[in-house]
């Protein structure tokens, strides 16, 4: 199949971002994201409300991307979209949109498996990000994911850690609250982080066997440590934010880096690439970067528009199905609970 003048229509939908983006040959045209400021007002996404706004966003962030692009929507050679994981509501939305518009084009449909997207974004072509060679392992980190992945071929991704309860971000999220901190915490705490003493207060880490994480354990911790602190002394928080901030978010960079580290010697792989919404923390991305010299690690990180949802990511895997000819049936369905 020639690959002279690909054109994919990427949308994402799995959560509260109404996502679309024209890709052509690998190369982005288009990235429009569409985010729900209503949710902030419930400290967390409301499912029902997601749906709903993505009803409202999705043609109109649809015909942003290919005007963006400045390209008809005839020229397009295919429709990617995420089928999950995802919450069941938004990802309806993006599949039905899809799968009619991709039937009434008359052209291709591709289903992307959202997780696999956040560790290809790395293959988008983008001056100054180099792209990692196989194999090499993935450290998926969002709100709802915390997996680490290797890598050994596009299609060819084995789990070999992940969270056994909640995601990092999730841990970001409700120590954030606990603070007294609005939705989402994690920048917030991460930016406090670096004007605070990170080994001021000390939180312990979870024992958890292998490579799999577990964080509830270490929000109880917080919540139980700031209840104990306030009793003694209500002003606690307050005349400690900074350093609260930078301890807590120690303990989770440290969390994540022994996994990683332990990944690496297993696997002997030293290529290490991260993805997903929390990968734009500073902590984790300096972590990284130290990881370089200590234990002679390759780390790739990709441009901050690629690591929280986006449907660059999506448009990338679909670009790279439409050259294998990895097309969907028109029957296919949504799914929330998709795997690697």
């Amino acid at each position: 199949m020639s690959s002279q003048n690909i054109y994919i229509l990427g949308i994402e939908s799995s959560c509260d971002d109404t996502a679309a983006s024209v890709i052509h040959n690998g190369k982005i045209l288009s990235n429009v994201v569409a985010n729900q400021k209503i949710h902030t007002e419930y400290g967390g996404v409301v499912p029902e409300l997601a749906s709903r706004a993505h009803q409202q966003n999705i043609v109109p962030v649809v015909h942003q991307a290919l005007e963006k692009a400045r390209i008809s929507k005839e020229q397009l050679s295919a429709v990617a979209f995420t089928r999950g994981p995802g919450l069941m509501g938004s990802l309806l939305v993006g599949t039905s949109f899809a799968k009619s518009f991709a039937y009434g084009l008359n052209i291709p449909l591709i289903d992307v498996n959202h997780m696999q997207a956040h560790i290809l974004a790395h293959f988008i072509d983008e001056e100054g990000f180099d792209k990692p060679p196989f194999p090499f392992l993935a450290m998926t980190i969002s709100g709802g994911h915390t997996q680490i992945v290797k890598v050994t071929d596009y299609f060819d991704m084995e789990v070999i850690g992940e969270t056994i309860d909640d995601a990092v971000g999730e841990a970001y999220d409700k120590s954030g609250k606990i603070l007294g901190l609005g939705y989402p915490a994690g920048p917030e705490i991460d930016k406090r982080a670096q004007s605070g003493d990170p080994k001021a207060f000390s939180f312990t880490k979870p024992k958890v066997d292998g490579l799999d994480f577990s964080f509830s354990g270490f929000k109880t911790a917080v919540l139980y440590f700031i209840q104990k602190q306030v009793k003694e002394n209500p002003n606690f928080i307050e005349e400690n934010l900074n350093d609260i901030c930078a301890s807590i978010q120690y303990t989770i960079i440290g969390i994540l880096m022994d996994k990683l580290k332990l990944a690496s010697k297993q696997t002997v792989i030293k290529h290490i690439a991260i993805g997903g919404g929390v990968s734009a923390n500073s902590g984790i991305r300096k972590a990284l970067k130290s990881g370089e010299q200590k234990f002679g690690w390759t780390t790739y990180i990709p441009k901050f528009e690629f690591t929280t949802d986006n449907a660059a990511m999506i448009a990338i895997v679909g670009y790279l199905k439409y050259l294998e000819e990895d097309f969907s049936e028109f029957d296919v369905t949504a799914s929330a609970r998709l795997k690697i």
